[in-house]
């Protein structure tokens, strides 16, 4: 490969990984010229190895959704934000046991955990939600991150109306099925959190008794 051939597919890498949300397996690469993206998943596939849970198809795999969000990176219409979100809410699995809540304080746990999806964790371990790193929600945390939005009296300030579990759950499940391409990891979608988890979750933003809503 020649020089000049090698700076325009490490540009393309650049600007891949630059757009990507690997997090989870929710790589979206930017657009660009088609031969330099090609070229570029090539070096990515032929560079990266599988290891642990991490493998090449989680990172550089992409479903439908991930595919539109890549094509209108900069912004997406809304004829086809509307068409990723029918497609994800329709993917949304209620509980087996038609029970959304669970117990917020283990839910607490699951928000505080940021263990998960990395190369060195074991295949078969438990991963956490992370969710303070992109949102407000128990006030003693002082250190939280504002990607997202504060969830501070989450379930305080919404009441816990059937509707609002429900929407509470899908959210947490597969976030694109309320608003496409959001940077909210799937958690369900991509079995990130197990069905108790999210339970757990949504029981720390909506039950009275947790810190959440004091």
């Amino acid at each position: 490969m020649d020089q000049r051939k090698k700076t325009r597919v490490l540009r393309a890498v650049v600007g891949s990984l630059s757009a990507a949300a690997v997090v989870a397996g929710c790589a979206q690469f930017a657009t660009g010229s088609g031969n330099a993206n090609a070229d570029a998943l090539a070096m990515m596939k032929s560079s990266f190895k599988s290891r642990g849970p991490v493998t090449v198809e989680a990172i550089l795999g992409q479903d439908e959704a991930q595919k539109l969000c890549s094509r209108y990176v900069d912004a997406v219409p809304e004829n086809v934000a509307r068409q990723i979100e029918e497609v994800e809410l329709k993917s949304i699995k209620p509980p087996s046991d038609g029970k959304y809540l669970g117990d917020w304080k283990r839910g607490e746990v699951v928000a505080q955990n940021g263990v998960g999806m990395q190369f060195s964790d074991k295949v078969d371990g438990v991963n956490g939600g992370n969710c303070y790193a992109c949102h407000q929600l128990a006030p003693k945390e002082i250190s939280y991150g504002n990607i997202g939005p504060s969830l501070f009296r989450y379930g305080k300030l919404r009441g816990n109306s059937d509707a609002i579990v429900q929407y509470t759950w899908g959210k947490i499940y597969d976030a694109q099925a309320y608003r496409a391409c959001s940077n909210m990891p799937r958690f369900g979608h991509n079995r990130v959190l197990t069905e108790q988890q999210m339970k757990d979750v949504v029981a720390l933003l909506l039950d009275p008794a947790s810190p959440v809503n004091q």
